[in-house]
C-alpha cells in the first residue's frame, strides 16, 4: 500500500494508523522485546490492519536493524516505516532497513523548540539548513518521506511554520506534528493543526500527523482534537506503551472513532476484534500488564459490579455499555472451561482466542491446562492466554524438575532445587533474602552465567487465592538482553521457571549473537 497523500489529505473522511509499538512503545524502559517478539507483534499488526507500522531505529544497534529490515520483508499489507535522525548516516541506514518493503517510508525528525535546538547547539538558520538538506536526502531515496520537528507545541509559531514549509519543498510527504513531552490541551491541538494546514505554504497536499504522549493524560483526547483540526493520521501505540506515562492507545481511538463515528472521521479498515489479542500479547512480551481500569482493554472495562448496573445490564446491555465485548475479541463469558473440558474444547477455545495451534503444541498446552483444571475451581480465558504465552521449547538446555522452598519469620530462607542441564539432573540448597531470591541463587549456584537481573515483575493474571501469577524477568549479560516469563499458581515457582526460560534464550543468544548486540548503539532521548 503506498497511498497517495494529496487524496488522502483532501479526503475528510480518511485517518491513517501509523502504530510505533516497536519504536516509541519499545522506548518504555524495560519493554525491549526480543527479535523473535518484533516479528510476532509485527504480523499480528499488519494482519489486523494497520496502516504504517514504524517498526523500529534501525540506526539503534544491529538488533533493531535486523528487526526493521525482516519486517520489512515480510509485510504483507502496511507500509512499514524506520525512523532517522536528521543526519545522512542514519537516513541510509534507515533506508537500507525499509527499502524491500513493498511501501517503505523514511521518518525523519529533528528537535525544533529553543530547549532543544540547544541540544546540537545549531542556530535556526543552521536547523532550517539541516531540515532541508536531510529531507532531500530522505526523499532522493523513497518517495514515502515523514518529517517531524520534536516538541512541536512548544516551538515557536513562526519558526514551526518556517521549518514545516522547508520540509514540504524538500520532498516530505507526511509533517506529523508531536506533542513530545504531553504538554499540549485538545483545544490547542485541534487549533495547530488547523493553522498549520491553513497558513503553511504546499500544506493542503501533505498528510498532517499528530503524536501524543501522555503525561497529563490527555494523549488520546489530543490525538482526536488533532483529527478535528484537520490531521489524517494518527500516530499510537498498542496499550499506549512508550516513553514516560506513554502514548496515544491504539485501541481507544479506533474504537472511539467506531463508536462516534458521528463526530469523528472514521474509514480504517482495522479488525477490532483482535484488538484484545494483540493488547494482551504485547502486555506480555514487554512485561507491561494492562491496568484493570484501561479503557477498551483492561480487565474491568466490561465488568459491573454496582446492582444498579447489573440490573441495566440485564434489561438492556446499552444501559452502561457503548460497545460490545465481542467487538474488540472478547466472549460474552471467560468462563467456559474446566477440568472436564477436552482436547477439541480446547482447541475451539485456543481458535476463538487467536491461535491456531495443533500437533505436538497443541498437546503440551493440553496437558499444562488439565494440571491447572485440577489445581483450579475456575479456568478463565486468561489463565488459558498464560499457559500460550509460558509455553516452552523442548530443545531447552535447562529445565526445572523440582523445587521447594523454605520461608516465613524466622530466617534464613532457603531452596532446595533439581535441574535438568543438558539431561543430566544437578541438585543443590542455597539461601536468600526471601524464598525467590534463594531460588535465584540456587539457579545461579547450577547455571554458569554473569547476567544481571534488569526487571523482575510478578501480576495475578485472574483473582482468587489459586490465581496464576505471571512473572515476566529480563536479564543482561555483555550487552545480550533477554526476557523469560512463566504462569504458575504458585508465584515461586513461576519466577523460577521464568528465570530459567531467560537462562534458556540467553544460552541460545551466546551462540547466535555478539556481544553488545541488544545494548543501543545510540540514546533514544532525542526522538519524538
Amino acid at each position: 500500500m503506498n497511498p497517495d497523500t494529496a487524496a488522502i489529505a483532501r479526503e475528510p473522511q480518511r485517518v491513517l494508523i501509523f502504530d510505533t509499538t516497536l519504536r516509541d512503545g519499545e522506548q518504555s524502559p524495560g519493554a525491549t522485546m526480543s527479535h523473535v517478539e518484533k516479528l510476532e507483534i509485527a504480523e499480528l499488526l499488519d494482519e489486523m490492519g494497520v496502516d504504517i507500522i514504524e517498526a523500529g531505529f534501525p540506526i539503534a544497534s544491529e538488533g533493531d536493524f535486523a528487526a526493521v529490515s525482516e519486517i520489512a520483508q515480510r509485510s504483507k499489507n502496511a507500509t512499514i516505516c524506520g525512523l532517522a535522525r536528521a543526519n545522512l548516516k542514519d537516513i541510509d541506514r534507515c533506508w537500507e532497513a525499509v527499502k524491500h518493503a513493498g511501501s517503505p517510508r523514511i521518518h525523519t525528525f529533528i528537535g525544533t523548540s529553543p530547549l532543544h535546538r540547544a541540544i546540537p547547539n545549531l542556530t535556526k538558520e543552521e536547523m532550517a539548513d539541516r531540515i532541508h538538506e536531510t529531507v532531500t536526502h530522505a526523499r532522493n531515496l523513497c518517495d514515502n518521506v515523514q518529517w517531524s520537528p520534536m516538541d512541536a507545541t512548544r516551538t515557536e509559531w513562526d519558526y514551526l511554520r518556517h521549518t514545516v514549509e522547508i520540509a514540504i519543498k524538500a520532498g516530505a510527504t507526511t509533517i506529523n506534528i508531536p506533542d513530545t513531552v504531553g504538554y499540549t490541551a485538545p483545544v490547542e491541538s485541534a487549533d495547530l493543526i488547523r493553522r498549520l494546514i491553513a497558513e503553511v505554504e504546499g500544506g493542503e497536499d501533505v498528510i498532517f500527523a499528530t503524536h501524543c504522549h501522555n503525561d497529563l493524560g490527555m494523549a488520546t483526547a489530543n490525538s482526536l482534537a488533532a483529527v478535528e483540526g484537520g490531521a489524517r493520521q494518527i500516530e499510537c501505540t498498542i496499550n499506549g506503551l512508550g516513553e514516560r506515562a506513554g502514548n496515544t492507545a491504539l485501541e481507544e481511538v479506533v474504537m472511539a472513532m467506531k463508536v462516534r463515528g458521528d463526530i469523528i472521521p472514521y474509514s480504517t479498515q482495522i479488525d477490532t476484534k483482535r484488538i484484545m489479542h494483540i493488547s494482551r500479547r504485547v502486555a506480555t512480551v514487554s512485561g507491561f500488564p494492562v491496568q484493570y481500569n484501561k479503557a477498551i482493554v483492561g480487565k474491568n472495562a466490561f465488568a459491573h459490579e454496582s446492582g444498579i448496573h447489573q440490573d441495566g445490564m440485564l434489561k438492556n446491555a446499552e444501559t452502561f455499555e457503548i460497545m460490545r465485548p465481542e467487538d474488540v475479541g472478547l466472549s460474552q463469558t471467560s468462563l467456559v472451561m474446566g477440568k472436564h473440558s477436552g482436547r477439541a474444547a480446547l482447541r475451539s477455545k485456543l481458535k476463538e482466542m487467536g491461535h491456531d495451534v495443533e500437533g505436538n503444541q497443541l498437546q503440551d498446552i493440553f496437558v499444562r491446562f488439565k494440571a491447572l483444571a485440577d489445581r483450579k475451581k475456575e479456568v478463565y480465558d486468561e489463565d488459558i492466554e498464560a499457559l500460550v504465552q509460558a509455553q516452552g521449547a523442548a530443545e531447552d538446555a535447562l529445565e526445572l524438575k523440582f523445587l521447594r522452598v523454605i520461608c516465613g519469620t524466622e530466617a534464613p530462607q532457603s531452596a532446595d532445587l533439581t535441574l535438568t542441564i543438558d539431561g543430566v539432573d544437578r541438585q543443590v540448597t542455597a539461601q536468600g533474602d526471601g524464598p525467590v531470591d534463594a531460588t535465584f541463587n540456587a539457579i545461579k549456584a547450577l547455571v554458569d552465567h554473569t547476567a544481571t537481573l534488569q526487571l523482575y515483575q510478578v501480576h495475578a493474571v485472574t483473582e482468587g487465592t489459586d490465581a496464576q501469577a505471571t512473572v515476566t524477568v529480563r536479564l543482561e549479560e555483555a550487552g545480550r538482553i533477554v526476557s523469560g516469563q512463566s504462569a504458575d499458581t504458585d508465584t515461586v515457582v513461576a519466577s523460577a521457571r521464568a528465570y530459567i526460560a531467560a537462562l534458556n534464550r540467553l544460552l541460545v543468544k551466546r551462540r547466535t549473537s555478539p556481544e553488545g548486540a541488544d545494548t543501543r548503539a545510540v540514546s533514544y532521548k532525542d526522538t519524538v
